[in-house]
């Protein structure tokens, strides 16, 4: 009985710890996306033209 309850613990534990990576990186903009990697590649063909000229 003693392991259970010491498992539940450690398992609660862990997961709080997942939960505070995950709201500090949404806090510092880890999962900020302002353009898709779809229109970031049109974006990048257009910058490094004008960068050419």
């Amino acid at each position: 009985m003693k392991v259970i309850i010491l498992l539940i613990l450690l398992s609660l534990v862990i997961a709080l710890g997942f939960l505070m990576a995950f709201l500090w990186a949404v806090r510092n903009g880890q999962y900020d996306d302002d353009y898709t990697p779809s229109v970031r590649i049109l974006l990048d063909k257009e910058q490094t033209e004008n960068n050419k000229s």
